[in-house]
């Protein structure tokens, strides 16, 4: 195993690992996957590392990650992969080359919004505003996403957005990497924590001007990997103290 792979995996597994400790988790469904470069070093999205079928995410290691090919083929380890994971996170590495990491959750707030005929995440908060223009919804609900022919419905609803909220269902968030896929499905998830307390008051969310949104928007773009790496390497620092074994 290479050094860069070796490191991937463990990004990966870091991410599943406290994805559970914040309770981003249900039971042993839901999924994360990174895209692996093909023999050539380029990134097509026909090889990745997914979590393995029936693996509490409080338990992963970087080894239990299995890869596969875009034609459901286990290159690398022992576990099986879920269907409709392979499904999702196949259409979605094959058509949209942006999304390195895809992080598919039914974490509770995001998802609570996604139940909501109007269920859009209001620029209204700071949190919020790092979302401006990045994403994308999908009113349609399926059932369980069995077939490739569902997976490439959902990834076309995703297009070149970051994150794409999924109706009845939950959410998926994308990044260049797991730092900034993970970072952003934290303070996804803070966003919407706080709209959906705001909404249960009964009174009426604050309104920002188009301007504000704009300039908040732009500022966060260039603060988003600088924090992401940070915020990431605190996570794997306590992580390695605390449970070293997911190195292994």
């Amino acid at each position: 195993m290479t050094p860069d792979l070796k490191e991937m995996r463990i990004d990966l597994a870091c991410a599943l690992r406290w994805a559970a400790r914040l309770g981003l988790h249900e039971g042993v469904c839901n999924h994360f996957s990174l895209a692996v470069p093909d023999a050539d070093g380029a990134m097509r999205g026909n090889r990745f590392l997914i979590n393995p079928y029936g693996w509490h995410w409080s338990e992963i290691t970087a080894s239990s990650l299995v890869m596969v090919d875009a034609d459901g083929n286990v290159i690398e380890g022992d576990n099986e992969v879920e269907d409709t994971a392979f499904t999702i996170h196949r259409g979605i590495h094959v058509a949209a080359p942006h999304a390195v990491c895809v992080m598919h959750t039914h974490m509770p707030h995001t998802t609570a919004l996604t139940l909501l005929r109007d269920g859009e995440l209001k620029m209204c908060e700071q949190n919020a505003l790092n979302f401006h223009d990045r994403i994308a919804y999908d009113e349609d609900y399926n059932g369980l996403s069995l077939d490739n022919a569902e997976g490439d419905r959902i990834a076309s609803k995703l297009g070149n957005r970051s994150v794409l909220m999924m109706a009845s269902h939950g959410v998926t968030v994308t990044g260049p990497n797991v730092r900034e896929c993970f970072n952003d499905l934290y303070y996804l998830e803070r966003a919407a924590t706080f709209q959906v307390l705001a909404r249960s008051t009964g009174g009426k969310l604050r309104t920002l001007s188009d301007e504000v949104v704009a300039l908040t928007s732009r500022q966060m773009a260039e603060e988003r990997p600088k924090l992401a790496e940070r915020h990431f390497s605190a996570l794997r620092r306590i992580l390695e103290r605390e449970e070293p074994e997911f190195l292994n």
